[in-house]
């Protein structure tokens, strides 16, 4: 815990959770960029991720993966499988779940994809191993504020 003078509390310079804010609007924004030649927005590039990753999930289970609420996921899956990318069905064994899996353009958008990471290496202008340890930290707590 940072110790601030309570007058302080509300500056703006003395705040965690504004260069955390910063930096991760400015980090989507460089991936604007590389991710429109794909036709994909960030939070739908981090689907696709998982569903290339995965073969095929459920809606809920991507919700908790990215931490997102269904209110935000489906709009984003329609336009998704509007696209021709992803395919959503119910699932027999339980129809209130919704299936998501890749349509054979979402599986070749991956071959493009691959050049993403190698274009935004970089973009973050830190070493390697302090890269290392932000992320690991950032991770860490992710996991103690979700659970």
């Amino acid at each position: 815990m940072i110790t601030i003078e309570k007058e302080d509390c509300i500056k703006l310079d003395n705040q965690l959770c504004f260069p955390l804010y910063a930096c991760a609007k400015e980090v989507v924004r460089l991936y604007r960029k590389p991710l429109e030649a794909l036709g994909l927005t960030y939070t739908q590039y981090l689907v696709m991720m998982l569903l290339w990753e995965n073969g095929e999930m459920t809606e809920g289970d991507l919700g908790k993966k990215l931490h997102l609420d269904s209110g935000t996921l489906a709009p984003l899956l329609k336009r998704l499988e509007k696209q021709g990318f992803i395919n959503r069905s119910r699932l027999e064994s339980n129809e209130r779940k919704l299936l998501l899996t890749l349509t054979k353009e979402g599986e070749k958008l991956k071959e493009k994809a691959m050049s993403v990471p190698e274009e935004m290496n970089g973009c973050i202008p830190l070493s390697e191993k302090e890269l290392g340890i932000l992320k690991g930290l950032l991770n860490k707590a992710l996991l103690k504020m979700t659970g």
